[in-house]
């Protein structure tokens, strides 16, 4: 009897987004990618035979038409910083709150019966925007009739990653790096992991209304984080770990630099370190990954690829 399911997608074309993608084309699942600017994104970064359908995923009517037919709802959506300069809620409320809810709606309208969520460690706790928001769409997701599973990962690595792709650019400029909350600690768990995870749910009906933490087998401090990257590319580099006077200073100013690469609402993230407690791989019958296992493959990359743009670069 064959498992496969008519699935819809919101995040799709994303770091974890692409990869589930991917995955879930392998195993013989019909999928829509369902985007607000189908014209940003190239058909080129998605598996052939999905479909990438334009849709404004603030309106119920329009998602649902883009839903029907879909057996499962996936939602990947997340950001980790407001759009807008400053500190600011709304980006998250919107983003994390408001989608779910719309989701929710559009699912009960098109007649999906199950929804796979992406939240995050510690949702619901602390003072952040995005721990709250994330807990709030959590909250919602749990009252609602439908089938859900969710699934908190801590900070998830891979090739382009937000964190050792990250640290590598700066890296590359930087031979100082003064660090906020640098002892702050995270367990970083492995796209292909996470991936794993959201297919395995899918076939089994005990994963209903569970909640999963993902986490990764390594736990490290975000000055750690940024040494090993150096390390790995051969870099010597200095952490200068900031007081926290320093680093709410720090966050501060960064809330009013254009694509913020650090702010206030991430320094209040990172007052609770990012580790599990219930491992929900293990429950899924996953082996976790090691960061050593990938970090070579991982710069590699993303070294690759910044020499690809300087080339481009120097020819323009």
């Amino acid at each position: 009897m064959s498992t496969a399911r008519a699935i819809g997608i919101l995040g799709g074309t994303g770091f974890v987004g692409r990869a589930l993608v991917e995955r879930l084309r392998a195993d013989g699942h019909a999928l829509t990618v369902i985007s607000r600017n189908r014209g940003k994104h190239a058909q080129r970064l998605l598996a052939p035979g999905v479909d990438l359908v334009e849709c404004d995923p603030y309106d119920v009517a329009a998602l649902a038409r883009a839903l029907r037919g879909c057996e499962v709802a996936i939602n990947l959506v997340g950001i980790l910083n407001d759009p807008g300069l400053g500190d600011s809620a709304r980006g998250f409320e919107r983003a994390h709150t408001t989608l779910t809810s719309t989701l929710l709606a559009a699912c009960e309208r098109a007649g999906v019966g199950r929804l796979l969520q992406m939240s995050a460690l510690n949702a619901g706790r602390g003072h952040s925007h995005y721990l709250r928001t994330r807990g709030r769409a959590e909250e919602l997701v749990k009252a609602a009739k439908i089938e859900w599973t969710i699934f908190q990962p801590s900070v998830i690595f891979g090739a382009d990653d937000g964190l050792f792709c990250r640290f590598a650019a700066l890296l590359r400029l930087a031979p100082l790096l003064p660090l906020a909350r640098a002892s702050a600690k995270f367990e970083p768990v492995y796209v292909g992991d996470v991936v794993e995870a959201f297919a395995r749910t899918l076939r089994d009906p005990a994963t209903v209304r569970q909640t999963y933490e993902l986490y990764g087998p390594d736990v490290l401090t975000l000055a750690q984080v940024v040494r090993l990257t150096a390390r790995a590319q051969g870099r010597h580099r200095l952490v200068l770990p900031l007081p926290d006077a320093l680093g709410r200073m720090q966050a501060f100013a960064m809330d009013f630099v254009p694509g913020k690469p650090f702010s206030s609402d991430n320094y209040r993230s990172l007052l609770i370190d990012a580790v599990g407690g219930i491992d929900g791989l293990h429950r899924l019958g996953i082996e976790p990954t090691p960061i050593a296992a990938k970090l070579g493959d991982i710069l590699g990359h993303a070294e690759q690829r910044q020499n690809r743009l300087d080339r481009y670069r120097a020819r323009n």
